[in-house]
């Protein structure tokens, strides 16, 4: 019984860490489709200019354009797998949950009072 109790707060603290993750990545997906509308926005002679470390660096709109895009395509990529991770880490615990549920059922059972 201690040890599923044990499992199950393992399991809770994952998935609350799944979630966190999932947030950030998701606030970063939603920066980045804002960087991307703006972009797409700018006239081809505006200059650009993206962080590289602690400078700015002039880049041309092409190469922002294709940084951004690979940088939505990797954030969705880490959502599905987050949102996956989360799904598993929910089940698991709907699982320890009956094992605890039924485990409390047969120690009540036998120790009728």
């Amino acid at each position: 019984m201690r040890e599923q109790l044990a499992r199950y707060e393992q399991m809770q603290q994952n998935l609350q860490a799944v979630m966190i993750q999932k947030q950030q990545v998701d606030m970063e997906l939603a920066e980045t489709d804002k960087a991307l509308e703006e972009l797409k926005k700018a006239v081809d002679s505006e200059q650009i200019y993206k962080y590289a470390g602690n400078l700015l660096v002039k880049v041309s709109k092409e190469a922002m354009l294709k940084d951004l895009t690979e940088k939505k395509e990797l954030a969705a990529t880490r959502t599905l797998v987050l949102q996956k991770q989360e799904a598993r880490f929910r089940e698991s615990l709907k699982d320890i949950q009956t094992k605890i549920d039924q485990s409390m059922k047969q120690k009540t059972a036998a120790n009728p009072e």
